[in-house]
């Protein structure tokens, strides 16, 4: 228990020095490769979420999903990547071979489908080489190009105003 609780603090520092050399370059390429991290403590609708995104002319073969679970049973199987914080080590790195090809991926746009702040979940947005990351405003500013103010419940309203935006900044 108080390891972990060193490992958070250290994980932390980590993260807001990381933060600070974040390059913001925009690319004017077009949106075809679509990453998505989501945190399903609070949020179990990815599927909801990968269908508004194909309805916007995303097809899914070009749609990768990386989730965050605060807990995983033994029992449990799933049909996408999943870690947890105890797959990040002291160091900020992750031992995890999915995540690290997940952040290693070229994404057009990556959406960091979270409202919480975790640093497990802010290390893979921040080591993504995505060339567009979109995110809630509730999340630090310097992690995203883009942010809408919304809920993470409300999928259909972040979707929305998503793609409103991608055509105003002429990346779809």
């Amino acid at each position: 228990m108080f390891l972990n609780y060193l490992k958070n603090i250290f994980t932390k520092k980590r993260v807001k020095k990381a933060l600070e050399n974040v390059d913001h370059a925009d690319s004017g390429a077009k949106v075809k490769t679509i990453g998505i991290i989501v945190d399903e403590t609070y949020f179990h609708n990815k599927g909801e979420v990968i269908s508004a995104l194909t309805s916007h002319g995303i097809r899914e073969e070009n749609v990768d999903l990386l989730v965050y679970k605060s807990k995983i049973r033994k029992s449990d199987s799933f049909d996408y990547p999943v870690f947890t914080a105890r797959d990040l080590s002291w160091r900020a790195t992750f031992e995890k071979s999915e995540v690290r090809e997940f952040a290693d991926k070229d994404f057009d746009l990556l959406i960091n489908y979270y409202d919480q702040e975790k640093p497990a979940l802010l290390i893979v947005s921040n080591l993504s080489r995505a060339k567009f990351k979109v995110g809630f405003s509730s999340v630090d500013k310097k992690l995203n190009h883009f942010m809408i103010n919304t809920d993470a419940e409300n999928y259909q309203v972040f979707t929305d105003e998503l793609f409103k935006y991608l055509k105003i900044l002429n990346k779809i």
